[in-house]
């Protein structure tokens, strides 16, 4: 059999993780390593393979086209890989399973989890990410937390618990918006992302705003939210971004909202059995409820209109 020509596993491992978290610090403390060493890692993983994976200051680095490229391969990849490995039966108590949508448990839930933690020491919690189908019994699901839209189904066994509204708007690096104008037309003057977990983003946007969304000048989709943020950051174009998703990006400047944010259509609810739901599972589903409400609320949009032919 042919050797396959691959780099470096330890730096691929190290790009990847810093992909999806879009910060050094949150990338090495996954992999318990330092900082340093996840910059070295994907420093030697660029010599390797002849090309910029990330560019920008230290402080607000985002992906290239060919890093989100790369890291648009890697993740599904590394995902069949955990799946795949077999683990010794567990010892002690049973985790408490949360299946949670990929970017919302990155960017929201995760940093959040240990005052979940801090307050309930022996309840251990393991996030599932999953944008998909789930069985409660099957997969050994205590609680799921999605995005609810119109039309989409759960589990009928499922009792549905709204804990945040949903905001999104337009969102961009702040060297893509210094080229135009802050208004809906400059906006939709610019290339237009979306992601395939949400498709209709752009659209439920656009139907809070007066007058019609214009065709765009060009459009790109990527797999996932955290995808579509980190091709946002690196100037490609401009994403309709949930305000749970970018909240943590636009406090550190990665990506600005000059329109601000919408209520949408859609809603972030938990999903518990309908019967027969764990007391712990009672419990997050109750501290979700908190730490939703005590969520900010983004910065309102003005009122503006995206009108048919805006920018052109």
């Amino acid at each position: 059999m042919a050797r396959r020509a691959l780099p470096s596993l330890n730096a691929l491992r190290a790009f990847e993780a810093f992909a999806r978290h879009g910060r050094m610090t949150l990338a090495a403390d996954e992999l318990c390593v330092t900082h340093g060493a996840i910059s070295r890692q994907i420093r030697h993983l660029e010599d390797q393979l002849g090309v910029a994976l990330t560019e920008g200051p230290r402080s607000r680095l985002r992906l290239t086209a060919e890093g989100l490229g790369l890291a648009q391969a890697l993740s599904p990849a590394f995902d069949q890989i955990e799946a795949a490995v077999p683990r010794p039966p567990q010892a002690g108590p049973r985790p408490l399973v949360v299946s949670c949508l990929p970017t919302f448990a990155m960017k929201w839930l995760i940093p959040r989890l240990p005052r979940f933690q801090a307050a309930h020491p022996d309840i251990a919690v393991r996030v599932m990410e999953s944008n998909g189908p789930f069985d409660y019994q099957t997969d050994g699901v205590d609680l799921a937390i999605r995005m609810r839209v119109a039309g989409q189904t759960y589990p009928a066994d499922s009792a549905e618990t709204p804990f945040m509204d949903h905001f999104h708007g337009p969102v961009l690096s702040p060297e893509l918006a210094a080229t135009i104008e802050p208004t809906p037309a400059g906006i939709c003057a610019l290339p237009r992302l979306h992601t395939r977990t949400f498709p209709e983003g752009w659209s439920d946007w656009a139907r809070k705003m007066p007058g019609d969304l214009p065709n765009p000048v060009s459009e790109q989709e990527f797999d996932h939210y955290f995808y579509l943020i980190e091709a946002a950051a690196a100037g490609l174009g401009v994403a309709v971004g949930p305000w749970a998703f970018v909240q943590r990006d636009l406090a550190s400047g990665r990506l600005t909202a000059p329109l601000g944010f919408i209520a949408g259509e859609a809603s972030i609810v938990a999903l518990t059995p309908l019967s027969g739901a764990s007391p712990r599972a009672v419990l997050f589903r109750d501290w979700l409820v908190e730490e939703g409400r005590t969520t900010p609320r983004p910065p309102p949009s003005p009122e503006a209109a995206c009108h048919s032919g805006a920018g052109r």
